[in-house]
């Protein structure tokens, strides 16, 4: 059920608040509460059951829940924890505790933060106390049921509240996996089923959500919906052309720009022209970010680095201080921090580029704009980094988009001549507009999921039965879909590679490989952590770089948007002394899957393409760039055809999403016949013949088809563990899991086929 309840009872909910948390609320100055606040005191004051509240970034999510909340345990005095808060990220859990700290302290109810950069002997006190509430990541939940098994009946059998912040970002993933079965283990040590109440952005269809949050009866959730104001949206898409020369690197060295302005079209007359379009951005960046707080989203770890650099160099060369700081997962914890301190104090100017590290929601203050380098790939990711702005009264948000092109010449691709990072740009801008998001998909580490969760539950118990385990883990919730013949085979693979052994009395157990997994480090997490070389200058901690690179005394490298030098190599630690230095590399980082394409997005692009209108949000570059790739679609004559051959390839067209084209490419590998993503469709590795011959037997394509990839195991080892697991079972979840597109297969073939002439 949803709610559509008016905030004209703010008062009302206000006076129901605790005398306590009232006076917090008059000592932060706040008129009334906000609609949502309001609405969600009455809900979860009103009821027993759980609570979904989606609403904007600024809109005070995090208080609609905790006054309420707290409110409800103050005089609770059961020895266990009274309310549990999850959150995908530490920092955002650091953020909490700072705006929950003293209002639970003027309460007298126990807080903790309960991660594993937090102090041990603050959790051990609290352990002890066994009261009030914890913030925690999945992780240390899960390191709570391996190594402190006796702690999780005094702590959390008797819950209130467990509150899931972020819950969009729990809905998919192998860390949404594995709290969708943390929370199925801490229900079965519960003694009353614990209320949860969700936070989330706003998304597309929140019973989705709501059947994440309690997936046995999705009815339950009372979902609390609150989309706010209007977006009120100031926007640029622009457009640069990458003139690197190919095989150079595409680092910038620090670029000139003559003079600074405030109008945007002044500062780009006044800018020569780099060859690269990375420094050709900065220039932008530079010239219309200075003064303000901003957010600039460079898509990748290693991009941030570079651009970080180039705007800090830029700064030094102007003689002007720097207000540009790089923020990712591999800097270190003091870094990220100081710059978000600094953010949020609002009283210097200060431009973070970021990866997705600044996507969630850490308090960061409001910033004044957004920019993202390079074409959106999610609707939704997009929404979330525009909460970031225009959060202030009266204030509009605003976004530039630099959509990067490659140099085009006699050897260029035609997908090089479709522009399609432009039309991406134009295609996402309209479905923000029409107030589209994704649907969460499928995570693709069930099988890794279920065996990590077995060994575990092992781990534990001091044993476990297998009827036992299977009858925990299954049902409604991340394992639904698992059936019993494949936790027979699971484990009987197990058994074979020394993963768990069986007792006489028919317990699990873990085997020697078991042992080993359950004792690394990194068992804790759902997902890979892979080694890495420590940066260190002096006793400062800057950060961590994948092992892959190549690592030498008097090596330059970029790192935390600055240059050094490597002084001290020590292999056997993992790790690198530098000092400051003038010329730098940015590093490689280990390469994530990208976002996924959905099929909407695919659709609007061809919509793109087709149309004729030339919308006002594009620079001259942008036009011209959406001009030529509509001019590459007219010459490929895609409306009407969906397989091309040009320049001795041949490229397939069927305008679906990025998991859809993972698995035509699989099915096709099936039949011997390579091909890859190219962004907008598939470029096949065989002949013309050969590939209608490919599609026509795909016309007539099964899941039994995938029995011919030969290295199907291969392909599909996408997870954490999948290496130790069956490759039949893991074909078989995946067949499952892309049911629905593994059926539209042979519709698609058909198609293509349909429009091959």
């Amino acid at each position: 059920m949803t709610s559509s309840t008016s905030s004209s009872d703010a008062d009302r909910a206000y006076e129901r608040l605790h005398p306590k948390v009232r006076a917090w609320v008059r000592s932060q100055g706040w008129k009334s509460l906000r609609p949502v606040q309001a609405r969600a005191t009455h809900a979860i004051l009103d009821g027993d059951g759980d609570i979904l509240i989606s609403a904007s970034t600024a809109a005070g999510k995090t208080e609609a829940a905790f006054l309420p909340i707290l409110t409800t345990i103050a005089d609770r005095k059961e020895p266990s924890l009274s309310a549990l808060y999850v959150s995908p990220l530490k920092a955002l859990i650091n953020d909490q505790f700072i705006r929950l700290d003293l209002l639970c302290e003027q309460m007298e109810i126990p807080i903790v933060r309960w991660h594993g950069d937090s102090s041990q002997s603050a959790k051990a006190k609290f352990a002890k106390a066994a009261r009030g509430m914890a913030l925690i990541t999945p992780e240390s939940i899960e390191a709570m049921f391996v190594r402190h098994a006796d702690r999780v009946q005094t702590l959390l059998s008797n819950l209130d509240f467990i509150v899931i912040d972020e819950v969009h970002a729990f809905m998919q993933g192998p860390r949404g996996l594995h709290l969708a079965s943390l929370l199925k283990r801490i229900a079965a040590a519960s003694k009353k089923p614990a209320r949860r109440v969700g936070l989330s952005a706003t998304i597309g269809d929140l019973s989705l959500a709501a059947a994440w949050m309690r997936p046995e009866d999705p009815s339950r959730v009372f979902i609390l919906d609150d989309p706010g104001a209007q977006l009120d949206l100031m926007l640029q898409i622009r457009g640069y052309i990458d003139r690197t020369p190919k095989g150079g690197s595409k680092a910038p060295m620090p670029v000139q720009v003559a003079e600074t302005d405030r109008n945007e079209d002044a500062a780009d007359d006044k800018s020569p022209e780099p060859k690269d379009a990375v420094g050709a951005i900065c220039n932008h960046l530079f010239g219309v970010l200075r003064g303000e707080n901003n957010l600039v989203f460079g898509g990748s770890r290693r991009m941030v680095e570079i651009v970080a650099d180039a705007l800090r160099a830029k700064s030094e060369a102007e003689g002007v201080p720097n207000e540009f700081y790089p923020h990712h997962g591999n800097l270190s914890k003091d870094i990220r921090e100081e710059l978000e301190v600094r953010l949020k104090a609002g009283d210097l100017p200060t431009s973070a580029v970021c990866t997705t590290t600044l996507e969630l929601g850490i308090d960061i203050g409001s910033v004044k704009s957004v920019a993202q380098v390079g074409a959106p790939r999610s609707i939704s990711s997009l929404r979330q980094r525009l909460g970031r702005t225009g959060r202030r009264e009266r204030e509009r948000s605003i976004l530039r988009i630099y959509a990067i092109e490659p140099e085009l010449d006699a050897k260029s691709s035609f997908i090089d001549e479709m522009r399609q990072e432009a039309v991406r740009s134009v295609a996402a801008i309209r479905l923000l507009a029409q107030k589209f998001s994704e649907p969460p998909t499928t995570s693709d580490a069930m099988a890794t999921a279920l065996l990590h969760q077995t060994l575990s539950l092992i781990t534990e118990r001091g044993g476990i039965r297998a009827d036992a385990a299977f009858k925990l883990l299954s049902g409604p919730g991340p394992f639904a879909s698992a059936e019993p013949k494949d936790y027979v085979e699971l484990l009987r693979h197990c058994k074979t590679e020394g993963i768990v052994e069986q007792s006489p009395d028919g317990l699990l157990m873990l085997g020697e490989t078991g042992e080993q997994l359950v004792q690394a480090r990194d068992f804790y997490a759902m997902f890979t952590i892979s080694q890495e070389w420590r940066l260190v200058l002096g006793s400062k901690s800057l950060g961590s770089i994948p092992i892959s690179n190549p690592v030498a005394i008097d090596n330059l490298v970029l790192f935390a948007g600055r240059r050094w030098r490597i002084v001290a190599v020590d292999e056997k630690a993992h790790v690198i002394e530098v000092e400051p230095h003038k010329g730098g590399q940015a590093p490689k980082f280990e390469t994530p899957l990208g976002e996924q394409v959905h099929t909407r997005l695919m659709n609007e692009m061809k919509a793109v393409f087709e149309a004729e209108d030339i919308p006002p949000f594009l620079d001259a570059p942008a036009q011209e760039l959406l001009a030529q790739g509509r001019a590459a679609y007219r010459r490929g004559d895609l409306s009407r055809r969906a397989i091309v051959e040009m320049g001795g390839s041949v490229m397939l067209f069927p305008w679906v999403g990025t998991s859809t084209v993972a698995a035509i490419s699989i099915a096709l590998a099936g039949l011997h016949v390579k091909s890859e993503d190219n962004g907008v469709g598939l470029t096949v590795v065989a002949t013309w013949d050969r590939t209608l011959d490919a599609l026509t037997r795909l016309s007539k394509f099964t899941p039994d088809d995938l029995a011919g990839v030969e290295n199907a195991a291969l392909a599909l080892c996408t997870a954490k563990y999948d290496e130790f697991l069956p490759a039949t079972l893991l074909r078989r979840l995946w067949c499952r899991r892309n049911a629905d597109v593994i059926a539209a297969i042979p519709e698609i073939a058909r198609g293509l086929l349909s429009k091959a002439h």
